[in-house]
C-alpha cells in the first residue's frame, strides 16, 4: 500500500485497540480495489474523544469506527442517525461529509448476515438473546428491523438491565417485534424460551477468555436439536455454551463471522464497494 499526500484517512477509536483486527482487514481490503486510503487504530480516552472526532473532522477523515467505550458517546455526538443507531442509542459506525457526522450501528447487521453466512433463515422465527449488553441491545434491534416477530431477552437484574429496557421500549414501540424481558434466575422461564425459539444467541461476556467455563444456560437439557445456537464471543472458538450445543445436537457458530460482517457493511458504507469477505475469511479466519 502506498501512502500519498491524498491518501484519505479511516480509522478505529476506542480503548484499548491494539488487538483489533480491523486495521488488517479494512487495509487489505482497500489494496483489494486500489483504493487510496488507510485504516489505523487510535487508543483514545473518554476524556479525550471530543477532541479526536474534532481532529478527525478538521483532518477530513472519511469515516471510522469506534469501540468500546465510545459508541453511546458517539451516538450523541452524531449529527444524522440511522435507523438502527436510533433504536440501539450507540454508534460504530460513522461517515463524514463537508463535516456532517452520520451515526451507524453495523454490530446487529453483522450478526444477521453471520447467520445467513452459516446457512440459516431466522426471519419469522423466535429468538432467545442472552445479556444487556451493546452486543445485545444491536442484535435485538437489527433482528427487529430485519423480521424477527418475537425475542425472549433474558439478563441479570441491575447493570445494564435498565439501558437495554430502554431499547426493548423502542423496539416495541417502533418496530412489529415483540421483546420480553425476564431476569436471568428465572430458570423455567428460560427454559420456556429456549423450546419455543429457533434461535438462541448468547450476547453476553460470559465464557470469555480466560473464563471459559462460565455458560448462562445451565445444561444442555435445555436445549434442543432444532435450535441454533450462536456465541458473540470468538475467543475461545469453542465455548461452554458451544460445546453443550454440540453435546445437544444443535447446529451452533461463534461470533467470528459477527465482527466481519460488522467491517464489511462499514467497507461499504465509506467506499460504496463490497469487503471481498472471502479473501478476509481466508487470510484473518481461517
Amino acid at each position: 500500500m502506498k501512502i500519498t499526500g491524498h491518501t484519505g484517512l479511516t480509522c478505529l477509536l476506542g480503548s484499548p485497540v491494539a488487538h483489533s483486527i480491523s486495521p488488517a482487514m479494512h487495509n487489505e481490503s482497500f489494496r483489494y480495489h486500489g483504493l487510496d486510503y488507510v485504516y489505523l487504530a487510535f487508543d483514545v480516552a473518554p476524556e479525550r474523544f471530543e477532541q479526536a472526532v474534532e481532529g478527525l473532522v478538521v483532518m477530513n477523515a472519511r469515516g471510522w469506527n469506534c469501540t468500546m467505550p465510545h459508541k453511546r458517546l458517539m451516538y450523541e455526538r452524531a449529527d444524522v442517525l440511522s435507523k438502527e443507531a436510533k433504536l440501539i442509542g450507540a454508534v460504530n459506525t460513522v461517515v463524514q461529509k463537508d463535516g456532517v457526522l452520520t451515526g451507524y450501528n453495523t454490530d446487529g447487521k453483522g450478526y444477521m448476515a453471520a447467520v445467513k453466512d452459516a446457512g440459516y433463515d431466522i426471519i419469522g422465527q423466535k429468538m432467545t438473546l442472552l445479556g444487556a449488553g451493546g452486543a445485545a441491545a444491536s442484535i435485538m434491534a437489527q433482528a427487529a428491523l430485519d423480521g424477527v416477530p418475537y425475542i425472549d431477552l433474558i439478563a441479570r437484574k441491575g447493570g445494564s438491565w435498565d439501558s437495554i429496557s430502554k431499547v426493548a421500549d423502542r423496539v416495541n414501540d417502533l418496530t412489529s417485534c415483540k421483546v420480553n424481558m425476564y431476569e436471568l434466575q428465572d430458570t423455567a422461564q428460560m427454559k420456556k424460551s429456549i423450546e419455543e425459539s429457533r434461535i438462541l444467541v448468547n450476547a453476553s461476556s460470559v465464557g470469555m477468555s480466560p473464563h471459559e467455563d462460565g455458560c448462562l444456560v445451565p445444561n444442555r437439557m435445555f436445549l434442543h436439536p432444532e435450535l441454533i445456537v450462536s456465541d458473540v464471543i470468538y475467543h475461545p472458538s469453542e465455548t461452554k455454551l458451544l460445546k453443550m450445543a454440540k453435546e445437544a445436537g444443535c447446529p451452533a457458530f461463534n461470533g467470528m463471522y459477527m465482527l466481519l460482517y460488522q467491517g464489511a457493511y462499514a467497507f461499504e458504507l465509506w467506499t460504496d464497494k463490497k469487503m471481498p469477505v472471502e479473501l478476509i475469511k481466508e487470510k484473518y479466519f481461517a
